[in-house]
């Protein structure tokens, strides 16, 4: 068991299985050691589990354990590019999507979610920078979607 997978399991995290895409682009594309991470949406079993917009139909709370899944979904798909995720360098940089109702302005808390675990998986190479955005709509009605740049060795 790798040194990232033995983490997850300590964790009680489990990795989604990586899933082709919906529609036509690939889940993960590498260019010189940096792996760009196509936007992670929470579909599971086919359905978002709260859909619609974040301080109307999805809580906060709701919305970061979607946000945590998206993590999740991502780090599958770069696993089963890469082989391993022990070959995570560095998480560089993250930006989350949330699709909020019109007087909603925290996106921020809802990404939190997901900065917290990258960092409980990863340690210090799990810090990263990051940009959370408040938009109208979202593929599938998902409250949240997430996209990663990740370094790899």
């Amino acid at each position: 068991m790798s040194t990232i997978e033995q983490r997850l399991h300590e964790l009680g995290l489990q990795l989604p299985e990586a899933t082709p895409p919906l529609y036509n682009y690939v889940p993960v594309t590498i260019h010189q050691h940096i792996a760009y991470i196509s936007g992670q949406v929470p579909r599971i079993d086919g359905h978002i589990p709260f859909p619609g917009k974040v301080g109307r139909d999805v809580t906060i709370e709701q919305a970061s354990e979607l946000a945590e899944y998206c993590v999740l979904k991502g780090l599958s798909c770069l696993k089963a590019q890469i082989g391993s995720l022990d070959q995570v360098e560095h998480i560089l940089k993250v930006t989350g999507y949330v699709q909020v109702a019109p007087d909603f302005y925290e996106p921020s808390k809802v990404l939190d979610a997901a900065s917290a675990l990258l960092e409980k998986i990863f340690g210090e190479k799990g810090r990263h920078a990051r940009t959370a955005i408040g938009v109208a709509t979202l593929p599938s009605n998902a409250p949240v979607e997430i996209d990663f740049i990740i370094a790899i060795k």
